[in-house]
C-alpha cells in the first residue's frame, strides 16, 4: 500500500483515540478548558453515563465569535507561549474540542463580557459547521452528544452506564480539590446530584473542600505537610497511619495545580508510610507540588495524566522526607473512626457475635438492659429465659424479694474477671492526666491497659506499643552509626548490564554505610565483598539486581534499607514485651511516656493501632446521658 496523506477527519479520530479514552476524559477536558477560562462556576450534566450526553455550562471568559472556527480546529490553542517548557495552564495541545468533534455531536455556543450576543458553532463526526449568532449568558456552554457514534467500536469497550457515572464523578472531585475557589455541580438523570460549593482559595477553604471530596473524617484524622526543597514546594495533608483505606483511590496528587498519577509520586508515599501501614491498607493523601514549569515535563502523556521530572530524586526525597517528619511532629493521635467504632461495638445489639457467657464465676453486665414487660421482683411469675434477657440464671434458682446477697456479686469490690493488675487505688497525679494518654488504671486480660485523662479513656496493646517503641530503637540505631558488615570468604561477582554497574559504582559510598561493600569489577560487572551482617545467608545476586533496579526507578538505594528495617522488625517483634505478662503501675505508665515521646508510636510494625481512644462525651452518650 503506497504512503498517502491522511484525511483531517481520520487525524482527529486518531488523535481522539489517545485523549479521549471515555466519557469521563471528556469531562476533564471541558472542565480544564472552563478552568483556564477563569471560571468561577463550572456545572456539568450527563445522561447515559456520558454517552448521550455531556453538557459542560461555565461563566469564564467565553470565546469571541471570530474565534470560534479557530477553537474546533487541531493545534490551536491561546494557552501557549512560544516556550513549550513555560506551561502554565492545563491544556495547551489544541486537540482536545476537534478530537472530540470528529468522534461526537458537538456545540459551542459562547459569549465573551464585551459581546451583546452569544455565537454558536457545531461539528458533527468531524464536519464543520458555520457560525451563527445564538441567546446565552456570559460565558461558554459545550455539549456533547452521541459519543463515539462515529466509531461505534469504541462502544463495545465502554463499561456500564453506572461505571462511566462513577468514572466520572471521581474527575470532577480530583479537578475539584485543586481548585477550591470555584463551585461544582454534577448533575444528571444518571446520578445523584453533587454539589461542592466554593470554599476560598486559604488554606482553610482549600481544608473546606477537601473535607467536602474526601468526607469531614479526614481533617480530624490528618496532619498538614508543607516543605521546601531546592525550589520545590510540598503542602497537603495525609493521614494518620491509623486511618487507612483498603485501596489507592484516596491518593490524590497534583503538580502545579494539575491533577497528575505518577507512579514516582505513588512510590513515594508508599515509601513514607512504609513503616507504619499493613501491606494491604493505604494512606490517605492530598499533596501538592509546586516548582519551575521548566523542571516539570507535563507533555509525555496525550491525556497529560504522566509527567516526568528533571530531578526525580529530589521529589522523591521531598516527599519521603516532608511525611515521615509531619507524622514524627504530629505526635501520638488516634483514628476518630477508631472510637466510633469500639461505641458501635458497645450498643446493645450491635454484637450479635458476642461472648457467650461468664467463664469464671462472674456474670456479665454488657447487655443488661431490661425489655419492655418488666413484672419488678414479683416472685410469683414465670419468668422465661430469654435472648434478651441475659441475666436471668437457672430457672430453678430460688426467687427473692429485693437484691439478695447472689445477686450483688458482680457489684463486690474485690478483684474482677478480666482485672489483673491494679495501678492503686489513690488517685493518679494531675500532671499523669493532663498527658497524652494520660495515667495507667488498670491492665485488663494480661495485654491491655486501661489508662485515664481528663476527658477520654484509653486502651493500649502493651506488645503492639511496646514492639513499635523497640523498632523505632533499632531504627535510630541503624541510622546513627554505620551498618556492622560481615566479609565474604570469597567475592560474589555480579555480571550486570555496564550501565546498571556505572550506577551502583556511584552509589557505592552510601550502600557501605549500610554494610554492602562493593565495587567494580571490569566492564559489566561488580565484586561484593561485604555484606550486612544482619541479613545473615542472603541471595547477593538478587540484591545487587533489585538495587540497580531501584537506582533506575527512583535514584535511591531504599531496598536495602528497606530490608534491613524488615529484619528490626522481626527483632523487635521477638523481643517486646509480650502478650500475658503482667505489669506494675510503674512499668504500665513507664510504657505510656515512651508512647507520647516516639514518633508513629499509634501503630505497630504491622500498621495495627497501638491504642483507641474512648472521649467522655461518647462514654456519656453511651449511657443515654447527652
Amino acid at each position: 500500500m503506497p504512503i498517502r496523506q491522511l484525511s483531517e477527519t481520520m487525524i482527529n479520530q486518531i488523535a481522539a483515540g489517545e485523549v479521549i479514552e471515555r466519557p469521563a476524559s471528556v469531562v476533564k477536558e471541558l472542565v480544564e478548558n472552563a478552568l483556564d477560562a477563569g471560571a468561577s462556576r463550572i456545572e456539568i450534566v450527563t445522561a447515559g453515563g456520558g454517552l448521550s450526553l455531556i453538557r459542560v455550562t461555565d461563566d469564564g471568559s467565553g470565546i469571541p465569535e471570530k474565534e470560534l472556527s479557530l477553537a474546533v480546529a487541531r493545534h490551536c490553542t491561546s494557552k501557549l507561549s512560544d516556550d513549550i517548557h513555560d506551561i502554565r495552564s492545563l491544556g495547551f495541545r489544541g486537540e482536545a474540542l476537534p478530537s472530540i468533534g470528529s468522534v461526537a455531536r458537538l456545540s459551542i455556543r459562547s459569549r465573551t463580557v464585551s459581546s451583546d450576543s452569544a455565537a454558536e458553532i457545531g461539528i458533527e463526526g468531524g464536519r464543520v459547521s458555520a457560525v451563527k449568532p445564538a441567546a446565552a449568558n456570559r460565558g461558554t456552554t459545550v455539549e456533547v452528544r452521541d459519543l463515539f457514534f462515529a466509531t461505534p467500536a469504541r462502544l463495545k469497550f465502554m463499561k456500564g452506564e453506572r461505571a462511566e457515572s462513577s468514572a466520572t464523578s471521581d474527575v470532577v472531585k480530583r479537578i475539584a480539590i485543586a481548585f477550591p475557589a470555584v463551585r461544582f455541580t454534577l448533575a444528571g438523570a444518571d446520578r445523584s446530584t453533587l454539589e461542592l460549593p466554593a470554599t476560598g482559595d486559604t488554606p482553610e477553604g482549600r481544608l473546606a473542600r477537601v473535607a467536602q471530596v474526601m468526607g469531614k473524617d479526614f481533617p480530624d484524622n490528618a496532619v498538614a505537610i508543607d516543605a521546601v526543597r531546592d525550589g520545590v514546594h510540598l503542602a497537603g495533608h495525609v493521614s494518620i497511619p491509623s486511618y487507612t483505606r483498603a485501596n489507592a483511590l484516596q491518593q490524590y496528587a497534583y503538580v502545579n495545580g494539575r491533577p497528575v498519577r505518577d507512579k514516582l509520586i505513588a512510590g513515594a508515599i508508599r515509601g513514607a508510610f512504609a513503616d507504619v501501614l499493613p501491606r494491604d491498607r493505604h494512606a490517605v493523601t492530598v499533596l501538592f507540588l509546586s516548582l519551575d514549569p521548566a523542571t516539570v515535563d507535563v507533555n509525555v502523556h496525550p491525556a497529560k495524566a504522566d509527567v516526568r521530572f528533571r530531578d526525580p530524586g529530589l521529589v522523591r526525597g521531598l516527599i519521603v522526607g516532608a511525611i515521615r517528619e509531619a507524622l514524627a511532629g504530629a505526635g501520638i493521635r488516634a483514628a476518630t473512626t477508631g472510637a466510633a467504632g469500639m461505641m458501635a461495638a458497645f450498643r446493645p445489639g450491635a454484637a450479635p457475635f458476642a461472648h457467650p457467657g461468664p467463664v469464671n464465676g462472674h456474670r456479665s453486665y454488657e447487655a443488661a438492659h431490661r425489655v419492655s414487660g418488666f413484672s419488678g421482683f414479683d416472685h410469683g411469675s414465670n419468668l422465661a429465659r430469654s435472648p434478651h434477657r441475659p441475666l436471668d440464671m437457672d430457672e430453678a434458682r430460688p426467687q427473692r424479694n429485693g437484691f439478695a446477697e447472689s445477686e450483688q456479686a458482680a457489684f463486690d469490690t474485690g478483684p474482677l474477671a478480666s482485672a489483673d493488675t491494679r495501678a492503686g487505688t489513690a488517685e493518679p497525679a494531675e500532671a499523669l492526666l493532663g498527658m497524652a494518654l494520660g495515667a495507667a488504671r488498670a491492665q485488663v486480660h494480661e495485654n491491655y491497659i486501661v489508662a485515664q485523662t481528663r476527658d477520654s479513656l484509653i486502651i493500649v496493646d502493651q506488645h503492639a506499643a511496646h514492639e513499635r517503641l523497640v523498632y523505632e530503637a533499632l531504627k535510630n540505631a541503624l541510622s546513627s552509626r554505620a551498618v556492622p558488615s560481615q566479609m565474604l570468604l570469597l567475592p560474589e561477582i555480579v555480571d550486570l548490564p555496564e550501565e546498571d554497574a556505572e550506577r551502583l559504582a556511584t552509589h557505592s559510598e552510601t550502600l557501605a554505610k549500610f554494610g554492602l561493600g562493593l565495587e567494580r569489577f571490569g566492564p559489566g560487572a561488580v565484586a561484593v565483598r561485604e555484606t550486612p551482617s544482619m541479613l545473615g545467608e542472603t541471595n547477593v545476586q538478587q540484591l545487587v539486581r533489585d538495587l540497580a533496579d531501584e537506582i533506575v526507578d527512583n535514584d535511591t538505594v531504599e531496598t536495602l534499607k528497606e530490608r534491613l528495617n524488615k529484619i528490626a522488625a522481626t527483632m523487635a517483634c521477638h523481643g517486646s514485651v509480650r502478650s500475658g505478662r503482667l505489669l506494675k503501675a510503674e512499668e504500665m505508665n513507664a510504657l505510656l511516656r515512651q508512647m507520647e515521646a516516639t514518633p508513629g508510636s499509634g501503630t505497630c510494625n504491622h500498621g495495627r493501632p497501638t491504642y483507641i481512644e474512648l472521649k467522655l462525651a461518647d462514654i456519656e452518650r453511651l449511657f443515654g446521658r447527652r
